[in-house]
């Protein structure tokens, strides 16, 4: 078994990908596509050693924009913890964990365990570093997993990961939707749509287009939020990124969808460029998430834009704990580009599942959207 993975870290992913569509005899779907290229082992976006977040990566996210995005999450958490664990998805450097382990400290509510489920073994030996680095006094309270815990109960933070997890293209050929798949063909991967309708229910599609309109389904993503609530005993999900409702996700001019893909900061719409070193995204529907959570047993908690979730937890009160000026103009130009309209604050969206948990949570004070779902 060793063996084989060693011949497969000295494929080039390109290779392992157009062999698959060879062994497939016909084009693979987007999603298994975008899978290779962002988990194969040693070698996807993801699973690879090269560094993917912060100035020096391809993108920088919320919590390495500014230690205030992760203490207002804490806030949130400390609301509801009560004696239960956090369960964070996908950690990143692990900078978001060091904030909310911080903050919570201060509030006095630590979790008795913070998990991070984690499949890149570089990623977690990054993490690990810079939580013992900064906090070594909590080091023991972090537990890393590879899979899903069971009897959780508690907060389950998922920044930034509805995005990243595999998503279906389809394009309207002919009156009807069809997959967009991907197939390789004289020495280039290329889109190539499927015969067959796209018929699944989970997932909505637009009632009015023009042909060739191209769209994103995630059903990974929905049976993904199938497992956090069998193994959630009590609690609340929280899934920041960024997306939007039904009504603007499937808005006649967005006629190309909402594929995206990041290579040192700059963003093109093409994932056939620069395979397994560059990051591949589509935005979340919320309303498909929504409707999905609550068919599996979820209630809907809360929904608004990342700026007024962070307001209602009132992020702005950190500026006037800081008595140093300088430092006080540097946090203000962080909570600008966390809450401004042009920058994250309207993109990125915070939806709230919740089990068996009633209490009404804070960061929906200023703004609840759940209408517009």
């Amino acid at each position: 078994m060793q063996s084989e993975y060693k011949i497969i870290l000295h494929m080039k992913l390109e290779d392992i990908i157009s062999q698959s569509i060879y062994e497939n005899g016909k084009p693979i779907g987007f999603d298994v596509f975008m899978n290779f290229a962002l988990y194969s082992p040693g070698l996807g976006y993801y699973r690879s050693s090269a560094n993917v977040f912060g100035h020096q990566g391809d993108f920088i996210t919320a919590p390495e924009t500014s230690d205030l995005f992760g203490y207002s999450v804490a806030k949130q958490c400390a609301q509801i913890i009560s004696g239960g664990d956090v369960l964070e998805f996908g950690a990143g450097s692990g900078v978001l964990a060091v904030q909310v382990l911080f903050e919570l400290g201060r509030l006095k509510s630590l979790p008795k365990k913070y998990y991070i489920l984690e499949l890149s073994g570089q990623l977690r030996q990054q993490q690990k570093q810079t939580i013992a680095s900064t906090l070594p006094e909590l080091i023991d309270r972090v537990e890393w997993l590879t899979e899903l815990p069971t009897d959780f109960s508690g907060v389950v933070i998922a920044n930034e990961v509805l995005d990243a997890i595999p998503a279906k293209r389809l394009i309207l050929s002919g009156g009807r939707f069809v997959e967009l798949g991907v197939d390789f063909i004289d020495g280039n991967f290329q889109w190539k749509p499927l015969d067959e309708p796209y018929l699944n229910s989970l997932t909505s599609l637009p009632a009015i287009c023009d042909e060739g309109y191209t769209t994103e389904v995630n059903l990974q993503a929905l049976a993904w939020i199938d497992s956090l609530y069998s193994i959630m005993s009590k609690g609340i999900v929280l899934l920041i990124d960024y997306g939007m409702d039904r009504n603007e996700y499937h808005h006649p001019q967005r006629k190309d969808g909402t594929l995206r893909c990041y290579y040192k900061h700059k963003a093109s719409d093409n994932p056939f460029d620069n395979i397994g070193k560059q990051d591949i995204t589509t935005s979340v529907n919320f309303s498909d998430v929504a409707e999905h959570a609550v068919e599996v047993g979820f209630e809907l908690s809360g929904y608004c834009t990342q700026a007024m979730f962070l307001i209602s937890l009132g992020i702005e009160n950190f500026l006037s704990e800081e008595e140093d000026d300088a430092k006080r103009n540097t946090l203000a130009q962080q909570i600008k580009q966390l809450i401004l309209p042009g920058a994250m604050g309207e993109t990125f969206k915070v939806l709230a599942l919740s089990k068996k948990q009633t209490v009404k949570l804070d960061g929906f004070r200023e703004q609840n959207l759940l209408n517009k779902l």
